[in-house]
């Protein structure tokens, strides 16, 4: 049984009460964690508020960089057996596991060294006076993070916080778990002090909703469902608590008729099937201009027939989804494109022999979604690519700016004024130009705009979302 982590100690729930852990591989049933409520909430903010006025608080941001780049060493140590474990809680192809530790580690390492770069201000005013700009940690952090990157996602959100002397309490996805846990348990051994990194395991509703309406949390991270989001932002607010919204996407590649679709097709189709489409920044949408749509879609057509679904252990392009609800979800948009008429314009393939119980769905292309259809304007979760045909440029920046998300966008054009033009017209907190994705990009500041969210994660502007600052005016005549 993988425990919870509270104040450097392993632990059960308080009450006793446990959640089985289901294998997107077949659906049975592997491991148990501790089902949390809001006593173990309570508990772990204590720890961390504790922590913040012992060892921990007391460190300098030299020592905590120090830790930061010691746990990062660690999980590269145990990266094969992270890799596994990532694997099999989340069903994706090793290779991605692999990828997603890699990733991992860089985060700690990105913000160990980070840590003692974050400097404050003095500021010129009166005769007589000194004016400092302290930047200084919240408090207590929260970070609920999703089941589609584990990993990842305790990287990118708690490295910073971490990084500028927060102390933090994480509520991992019920789905997908056991490699937070695991990694915190790397950083106890490192020397992380108790309190300063904390795992309370559960249901959203209980200890998700507990920690995001606990008084002593400082500030909130959370990665997940717009509906979901709002009420994290609902809770925040009764605190007066600032916090950091990742709430999905609909993101657009809008590929001219000068692109280079050699170069472009490959990238796109990644875009869509990486990680089985269980991506946040998934390319989902494809807007192609007239002149190069038939060609376009032929060769995509091409590369979505060699996509191929199988177990971590096969290694293929796409495994399982995370559980029988978001394989019902994918499903329930095929369905509704099929009642449209939608064309169906190729699909990937499962691999032989796979467990039926197991969540797999099929890697679809269609084309000429209507702008309006459900398959063009929800975020499906799912490896399914909704393609559009535009004619004029304008035409082009509505189609990309259509939905209610702006978290990610791709702009395919060998034409300079156009690559700028666009690229600023665009919704998005991030655009790639001739680009998607960029190997995650632990250093480029990510967020979105519109329903996708707001606040900043990554870079060092993630440091600066993590902490405030204090203007200390001294006069001394």
């Amino acid at each position: 049984m993988a425990l919870m982590l509270i104040n450097g100690q392993s632990v059960g729930a308080l009450s006793g009460q446990e959640l089985d852990v289901l294998s997107p591989v077949d659906g049975q049933k592997f491991d148990v964690i501790p089902r949390g409520d809001r006593a173990d909430v309570d508990l772990a903010v204590k720890a961390a508020q504790n922590a913040l006025t012992s060892a921990w608080g007391r460190m300098t941001a030299l020592e905590r960089g120090r830790l930061l780049h010691k746990l990062g060493e660690k999980v590269l140590e145990h990266h094969a057996e992270l890799a596994a474990l990532e694997a099999r809680d989340t069903g994706k192809p090793m290779t991605t596991a692999r990828n997603d530790i890699t990733v991992l580690a860089r985060y700690f390492e990105f913000y160990g060294a980070g840590a003692d770069k974050v400097h404050g201000m003095v500021l010129p005013f009166l005769d007589g006076y000194t004016v400092n700009v302290l930047r200084e940690p919240l408090g207590v952090t929260a970070h609920i993070i999703p089941w589609n990157y584990p990993a990842q996602m305790l990287g990118r959100s708690i490295a910073p916080a971490l990084a500028m002397g927060n102390a933090v309490v994480v509520k991992p996805a019920e789905d997908a778990c056991l490699t937070p846990i695991r990694v915190a348990e790397l950083a106890r051994e490192v020397g992380f002090p108790p309190g300063s990194i904390n795992i309370v395991t559960g249901l959203g509703e209980e200890a998700g909703a507990a920690l995001s309406e606990h008084p002593g949390i400082n500030f909130i991270s959370f990665t997940g469902s717009n509906e979901v989001g709002v009420l994290v932002q609902k809770a925040a607010a009764k605190n007066v608590v600032k916090c950091v919204l990742e709430l999905g996407g609909k993101s657009p590649h809008v590929v001219f008729d000068d692109a280079d679709i050699e170069r472009a097709v490959p990238i796109i189709v990644r875009g869509i099937i990486a990680n089985t489409g269980q991506t946040c920044t998934a390319g989902s949408r494809l807007i192609i201009q007239q002149g190069v749509y038939p060609r376009m879609m032929d060769k995509l057509a091409e590369q979505f027939s060699k996509v191929r679904v199988g177990t971590p252990e096969m290694d293929l392009d796409c495994g399982p989804v995370v559980n029988i609800a978001q394989q019902e979800r994918v499903e329930y948009f095929l369905n509704e494109a099929k009642k449209s008429n939608i064309e169906l314009v190729a699909q990937g393939s499962l691999a032989a022999g796979l467990p039926a119980a197991g969540y797999y769905v099929t890697p679809t292309l269609l084309g000429r979604v209507p702008p309006n259809h459900a398959c063009a304007q929800e975020e499906i979760f799912g490896p399914v690519l909704a393609t559009m045909a535009f004619d004029t440029e304008a035409e082009g920046i509505a189609l990309a700016n259509s939905t209610q998300y702006g978290l990610m966008a791709a702009v395919w054009t060998e034409n300079g004024g156009r690559q700028q033009r666009v690229s600023k017209a665009i919704k998005a907190g991030q655009v790639y130009i001739n680009a998607f994705g960029a190997g995650g990009g632990v250093e480029l500041p990510f967020g979105g705009v519109k329903k996708s969210g707001h606040g900043r994660e990554k870079g060092f502007l993630a440091m600066e979302e993590m902490s405030t600052t204090k203007t200390v005016v001294h006069y001394h005549g």
